[in-house]
Order: structure tokens, then C-alpha cells, then sequence
């Protein structure tokens, strides 16, 4: 089952099952989040609790996504309860790519050393035996539901940014239950949209370089998430693509098992307050950045993976005045 959240002809949210070109819209269902703890409430699946409030013949889906309808597939009405996080060196090639990324001149900077470290501690422990704790990954925050694009969007992008690049990438999206439990709802594609060159000048800025909007959607994979899993990533300029790569996904092309990534997520406390909702980026070994490509206003980002349905789309706009140096005021 694969849901999506839009707003029909008259701005109300509803939330739909895809099915093939058309949505079947949930009856008396206004959002994903809703439909998820209504679930939980009831103890039973998500599944369950679609088939038990029915569905009607919806609008037609390409339609919706190219109005630019679609929202994200699962979202909160306060952003501020919306936690947008994401860990790193979790894939088996993403040592490689992060390599290639912080390399000058043929010369790997001396930090690259705890990052190579980190990644051989995945290759050794983060698939531990059922039941065990495995390898802590790195792991970083990009910003609460704010930052958040709906899929089609532009992604705003500051003044002081040095690049604006494209992360393909798996997430899960989860709900905290009124038992302080998380939920996982299931999987959507992502697009983690960083500042590389930042983080190239040095791995510690790679805080400040994840502090961007993102976008994941447009749909919400309900169920397990195949152990093997193969996508395309590509950068279009005035309507022709400039460059595409495979990405890969799953346990299998992982050197950290997803229930070692979430553990090690939702085991500080902060992190499971009722009603929460929490989306989380796998991480990706596959990046235009670090093939030398220079993106500019304007390109559009495609990343699509059959199992997820239709592409995620975004583009590259201009982003909101930062406040400038020395207008901070004193009271």
C-alpha cells in the first residue's frame, strides 16, 4: 500500500491509497498522522485502519502532481514537532563517496581518518545479531518540519550557501504513540539536500552543511522495505539531463541494519514525545557533488526508484534574507 497526503480543488488536505493513475481518497481522513494514531490507538495496522474507514474514487494522480498538490506523506500541523534527522556512512559505498568529496588535489584531508574510522565500525558492528546492540553511526539534525519542501517544490537556498546538491536517499517516517512508543508508518524516497562544498572545507562543518530544506515523498510505502533496492538519480538543466547515477538501497547494500539505525535514534529520551512525528534519512553513497557537477538555479533533481512509485521532483530557488552581521539586538 502506497499513501499520499494533497489538497483537493477546494485547499482541504485528504489522504489517498494510489492506485495506478487514480487515488482512492480515505474517507473522514484529513491527515497521515491522524490516520497513523487513530492505528495505534486501536492497536491494529495501518492497513487495518484504511480498509476499516473505507475509500471513495478519488482525482486523478499525475494531475495532482502536476498542479502541485501532492504534500509531504506524512507531515505535522505544528512543524515545531516535526523532527527532521538523518545518519551518514551508513551505505558501502559512502566511505568512497565522502572520500572522493573531502579529497584537494589528490590529498585527503587528516580528518578523514575518524570518518574512515566510523565506517569500518559500521563494517564490523552495525548488523548486530537480533536483540543486540550494534555500532553507533554518525548521526546529525537537519531542522524541524519547516525546512520541509512538498515534492515538485523549489528548494529555497540561503545567500551564504556555497552549493546546493542532491542526497538520494531512503527515509522512515514514524509517529510517537501516547505510550512514548515509535511507529514506524514505513519508507519514502528522499532528497537530503546539503551544501557539500561546505562540508568539504572540513568534516566538523558537516552540522552547518545539513542545515537545508529537504524534501521526501510523494509517497508513503507502507510494510517492509526490500533488502535489495536500485534507483536513479538525476540533474535536469533547461529540460536535458546533465547527469544521472545509480543509487542503491536496502540491508544488503547497508553496512548498518535500519533496526541498529532507529535504535540508535530513538534511544535518548528527547526524541519520544506523544504525538511526535519524526522522518529520518538512511543515508546515500551516491552523489553528483562528488563527480564534479556544479548545480545552479534553476536545474531540477529527479530521484526515482520503481518501488516507490512516481519520482521525487525538485528544483533550486532562492532562498529567504538571512539576518545580517551585527543586527542582532540587545533588550
Amino acid at each position: 500500500m502506497r499513501l499520499i497526503q494533497f489538497e483537493n480543488s477546494h485547499g482541504q488536505r485528504q489522504v489517498g491509497v494510489v492506485d495506478g493513475s487514480q487515488v482512492n481518497v480515505i474517507c473522514n481522513t484529513a491527515s497521515t498522522r491522524e490516520l497513523a494514531l487513530a492505528a495505534i490507538h486501536a492497536k491494529h495496522s495501518l492497513q487495518d485502519e484504511v480498509q476499516r474507514r473505507g475509500t471513495e474514487p478519488g482525482p486523478d494522480y499525475a494531475g495532482l502532481l502536476e498542479s502541485g498538490q501532492i504534500l509531504p506523506p506524512l507531515d505535522h500541523e505544528d512543524p515545531a514537532h516535526c523532527l527532521i534527522s538523518g545518519t551518514g556512512l551508513t551505505h558501502l559505498g559512502s566511505a568512497s563517496a565522502r572520500d572522493k568529496m573531502h579529497q584537494h588535489d589528490g590529498q585527503v584531508e587528516a580528518g578523514m581518518t575518524d570518518t574512515m574510522k566510523i565506517f569500518k565500525w559500521g563494517i564490523e558492528g552495525g548488523k548486530p545479531a537480533q536483540g543486540q546492540v550494534g555500532a553507533q553511526p554518525e548521526w546529525f539534525y537537519k531542522g524541524d518540519g519547516s525546512i520541509v519542501v512538498r515534492p515538485g517544490a523549489d528548494f529555497p537556498v540561503p545567500a551564504f550557501a556555497e552549493d546546493a546538491g542532491e542526497e538520494p536517499e531512503l527515509t522512515g517516517l514514524y509517529v510517537i504513540g501516547d505510550d512514548g512508543q515509535p511507529y514506524r508508518l514505513g519508507y519514502a524516497l528522499g532528497n537530503e539536500f546539503s551544501d557539500h562544498v561546505m562540508e568539504r572545507r572540513n568534516y566538523l562543518y558537516l552540522a552547518h552543511s545539513k542545515l537545508r530544506y529537504c524534501a521526501y515523498g510523494p509517497e508513503l510505502r507502507v510494510g517492509e522495505l526490500p533488502r535489495h533496492l536500485a534507483g536513479m538519480s538525476r540533474i535536469k538543466r533547461n529540460g536535458e539531463v546533465i547527469w544521472e547515477k545509480e543509487f542503491l538501497s536496502g540491508e544488503d547494500n547497508m553496512c548498518h541494519s535500519l533496526a541498529n539505525l532507529e535504535y540508535h535514534h530513538f534511544k535518548y529520551a528527547q526524541f519520544l514525545r506523544p504525538g511526535d512525528v519524526h522522518i529520518h534519512y538512511f543515508g546515500t553513497a551516491t552523489l553528483s557533488f562528488a563527480d564534479g557537477v556544479k548545480t545552479q538555479p534553476g536545474d531540477r533533481f529527479q530521484i526515482s526508484l520503481d518501488a516507490f512509485g512516481a519520482p521525487l521532483e525538485n528544483g533550486i530557488g532562492e532562498g529567504p534574507r538571512a539576518v545580517a552581521i551585527g543586527q542582532i539586538k540587545a533588550l
